[in-house]
């Protein structure tokens, strides 16, 4: 079960690729923006690739909505880096490798495919004020979240 609604969201310092290189994103240095967290379970695969492939082609209404997106996944940044570019990804992707951030965040998916632990599919949308305001985890890897809930969350 993700943390819960009403939650002070964890900050973290995650490794993303940017065209300057590795950078470091912080979610206390996002304070006072809307924040979405996609946590995904790898790079490469089917549902992840039409998850990040249809956020990225709806961004802007989540920046129309003040938010800020970010997908995370257990990948290394380079592979994010590699996937996204094959794909028109879009969304930051942040390098979540050590699996700190999914353990804080309570969205850790044992053994997907007998391959070892990822991150559950799961949204989070985090208010200005740095409390969870949205959480889903969705009950299979195989499963979107409700992207309108998400968007329903940003604009209350």
């Amino acid at each position: 079960m993700p943390l819960p609604v009403g939650t002070k969201a964890p900050d973290f310092t995650l490794k993303t690729m940017t065209p300057d290189g590795l950078k470091d994103v912080t979610l206390s240095s996002l304070a006072g923006r809307q924040v979405v967290l996609l946590f995904f379970p790898l790079a490469f695969t089917g549902v992840c690739t039409q998850e990040m492939c249809d956020i990225s082609g709806g961004l802007g209404a989540y920046v129309g909505l003040g938010a800020a997106v970010y997908g995370v996944s257990v990948d290394s940044p380079f592979a994010q880096d590699a996937w996204a570019k094959a794909n028109k990804i879009t969304v930051p992707l942040l390098s979540d490798l050590n699996k700190t951030v999914t353990k804080a965040y309570e969205v850790l998916f044992p053994m997907l495919a007998g391959v070892g632990d990822t991150s559950a599919r799961a949204a989070f949308v985090i208010g200005k004020d740095g409390v969870i305001k949205y959480a889903e985890q969705t009950p299979t890897p195989k499963d979107l979240p409700s992207f309108e809930k998400v968007k329903a969350a940003l604009a209350s």
